[in-house]
Protein backbone atom coordinates (compact mmCIF):
# COMPACT_ATOMS: atom_id res chain seq x y z
CA UNK A 1 0.00 0.00 0.00
CA UNK A 2 1.10 3.54 -0.71
CA UNK A 3 1.65 5.87 2.25
CA UNK A 4 -1.17 8.28 2.93
CA UNK A 5 -0.69 11.98 2.37
CA UNK A 6 -3.32 13.16 4.84
CA UNK A 7 -2.40 15.20 7.88
CA UNK A 8 -3.07 13.68 11.26
CA UNK A 9 -5.94 15.30 13.13
CA UNK A 10 -4.43 14.40 16.50
CA UNK A 11 -1.88 17.20 16.46
CA UNK A 12 -2.26 19.50 19.44
CA UNK A 13 -3.42 23.02 18.68
CA UNK A 14 -2.34 25.91 20.85
CA UNK A 15 -5.32 27.47 22.57
CA UNK A 16 -3.63 30.70 23.62
CA UNK A 17 -2.56 33.68 21.55
CA UNK A 18 1.20 34.43 21.56
CA UNK A 19 0.68 37.61 23.60
CA UNK A 20 4.26 38.11 24.72
CA UNK A 21 5.60 37.76 21.20
CA UNK A 22 3.07 40.19 19.76
CA UNK A 23 3.70 42.80 22.47
CA UNK A 24 7.45 42.51 21.92
CA UNK A 25 7.06 43.01 18.16
CA UNK A 26 4.87 46.08 18.71
CA UNK A 27 7.37 47.63 21.09
CA UNK A 28 10.33 46.99 18.80
CA UNK A 29 8.64 48.29 15.65
CA UNK A 30 6.65 51.19 17.08
CA UNK A 31 7.90 52.06 20.58
CA UNK A 32 6.06 55.39 20.63
CA UNK A 33 2.59 53.85 20.23
CA UNK A 34 0.35 53.69 23.27
CA UNK A 35 -1.82 50.61 22.84
CA UNK A 36 -4.55 49.16 25.02
CA UNK A 37 -3.90 45.95 26.90
CA UNK A 38 -5.97 43.83 24.52
CA UNK A 39 -4.65 45.20 21.24
CA UNK A 40 -2.41 42.15 20.76
CA UNK A 41 -5.49 39.92 20.96
CA UNK A 42 -7.22 41.99 18.29
CA UNK A 43 -4.22 41.60 15.97
CA UNK A 44 -4.16 37.86 16.61
CA UNK A 45 -7.89 37.59 15.91
CA UNK A 46 -7.47 39.56 12.68
CA UNK A 47 -4.72 37.17 11.58
CA UNK A 48 -6.88 34.13 12.36
CA UNK A 49 -9.80 35.55 10.41
CA UNK A 50 -7.56 36.20 7.42
CA UNK A 51 -6.24 32.63 7.48
CA UNK A 52 -9.80 31.30 7.74
CA UNK A 53 -10.95 33.37 4.75
CA UNK A 54 -7.86 32.29 2.82
CA UNK A 55 -8.61 28.62 3.49
CA UNK A 56 -12.24 28.97 2.40
CA UNK A 57 -11.36 30.83 -0.79
CA UNK A 58 -8.55 28.37 -1.59
CA UNK A 59 -10.92 25.46 -1.16
CA UNK A 60 -13.43 27.13 -3.47
CA UNK A 61 -10.70 27.67 -6.10
CA UNK A 62 -9.66 24.02 -5.86
CA UNK A 63 -13.28 22.89 -6.29
CA UNK A 64 -13.73 25.14 -9.33
CA UNK A 65 -10.69 23.50 -10.93
CA UNK A 66 -12.04 20.06 -9.98
CA UNK A 67 -8.94 19.39 -7.94
CA UNK A 68 -9.05 17.39 -4.73
CA UNK A 69 -5.93 19.01 -3.29
CA UNK A 70 -5.39 22.69 -2.54
CA UNK A 71 -2.23 23.74 -4.37
CA UNK A 72 0.01 26.77 -4.19
CA UNK A 73 -1.73 28.37 -7.17
CA UNK A 74 -5.11 28.13 -5.44
CA UNK A 75 -3.78 29.86 -2.34
CA UNK A 76 -2.08 32.64 -4.30
CA UNK A 77 -5.22 33.33 -6.31
CA UNK A 78 -7.29 33.37 -3.12
CA UNK A 79 -4.87 35.78 -1.44
CA UNK A 80 -5.18 38.20 -4.35
CA UNK A 81 -8.98 38.10 -4.14
CA UNK A 82 -9.06 38.58 -0.36
CA UNK A 83 -6.58 41.44 -0.37
CA UNK A 84 -8.48 43.13 -3.18
CA UNK A 85 -11.73 42.88 -1.18
CA UNK A 86 -10.11 44.22 2.00
CA UNK A 87 -8.57 47.23 0.25
CA UNK A 88 -11.88 48.25 -1.25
Amino acid sequence: MAPTTTVSQRKLIKRKAPRGFLKRVFKRRKPHLRLTTDSDLLVHLNCLLFVHRLAEESRANACENKCGVIKKDHVLAAAKVILKKSRG
